[in-house]
């Protein structure tokens, strides 16, 4: 059985434009959508409500905003209760058909510890994820084209993520200390080093309506979230996953990448930098703190063995 978990946060047009179209029916296997609905407001739950009830998935209500990574946990874990063995995490703000959604069920059952993406395509038919890349000595992330078959380094996209249920549970899932942004980079990481593979299904293709949970309304500007935990989640990243040496090299980065991100939201926003500024800044000085404590730590477990000797 395929769990098909999207989250929600207000979200219920998209939902309606995108995941209603999802013609569970014509699935090869027995399908269960599970929507998971972070709290933004009566309103907006109420909507939620409305679309689930109409279309028959299952609804899981957070009572807060827990952010995407554990909200997609908690829907696998609702996924896996109903008794689905693979599941396809897929964003409100994308577009999936029945055929792909076999043909990732199929990618898993036939290798159940590989990690699996399509590609993934903008509006326009431009690529946006084909493959990721993680550039140490740059201190940031890439979108490359990845090989074919599965590959034991880079990262996949949370936008669309196919993965087999149990191994799923044995990597631990994502990691809630991002709430929203790198936790796919950190699973790929972690799913890697699990002795697991990842793999871009070039031949499959998903259509993502990008930022359209996260861009002002008729703005390339972004929201203050996703300035704010896209500077804090990259060190966030370097100081769980990284040696003391790289995490020195991606805090030094920090002020040029912080730059490039807020760069994405274009140049007319800082007509007004007040909230895009500050996020940046509040999100950097968060990851500073993360990777200081990170390159702290061994020193206090080294000088505490010096002690015990």
């Amino acid at each position: 059985m395929l769990g098909i978990v999207v989250v929600s946060y207000g979200s219920a047009s998209l939902l309606r434009a995108n995941l209603a179209d999802v013609d569970v029916a014509a699935l090869r296997r027995p399908a269960a959508v599970v929507v998971v609905d972070n709290f933004k407001g009566p309103r907006e739950r109420s909507d939620v409500r409305a679309v689930a009830a109409e279309h028959g998935w299952e609804l899981v209500e957070n009572p807060t905003n827990a952010g995407f990574g554990a909200a997609v946990d908690t829907g696998v874990a609702r996924a896996a209760a109903l008794g689905c063995t693979s599941v396809v995490v897929v964003n409100p703000d994308a577009r999936v058909t029945a055929a792909v959604l076999d043909a990732l069920a199929d990618a898993v059952a036939t290798s159940p510890g590989t990690l699996v993406s399509p590609r993934v395509l903008r509006p326009d038919g431009r690529p946006w994820f084909t493959g990721g890349a993680l550039d140490v000595a740059g201190a940031r992330t890439r979108n490359v084209e990845a090989p074919a078959g599965p590959q034991t380094t880079g990262w996949l996209s949370g936008a669309c993520l196919a993965a087999d249920v149990d191994e799923w549970t044995r990597v631990g899932g994502f990691d809630d200390d991002y709430f929203l942004y790198w936790e796919d980079v950190d699973l790929s990481a972690r799913w890697t080093a699990a002795g697991g593979t990842l793999e871009v299904r070039h031949d499959l293709v998903v259509v993502h309506d990008v930022g359209g949970t996260q861009e002002t309304a008729g703005s390339r500007a972004k929201s203050p979230t996703y300035y704010r935990y896209n500077c804090r989640n990259r060190l966030v990243f370097a100081a769980k996953n990284l040696p003391p040496a790289d995490v020195r090299r991606w805090l030094w980065r920090s002020p040029a990448y912080a730059w490039q991100v807020l760069l994405r939201g274009g140049r007319r926003q800082l007509m007004r930098p007040v909230r895009p500024v500050g996020a940046v800044v509040r999100g950097s000085a968060e990851g500073v703190g993360w990777a200081v404590r990170a390159l702290v730590r061994p020193v206090a477990r080294a000088r505490r063995t010096e002690v015990a000797a």
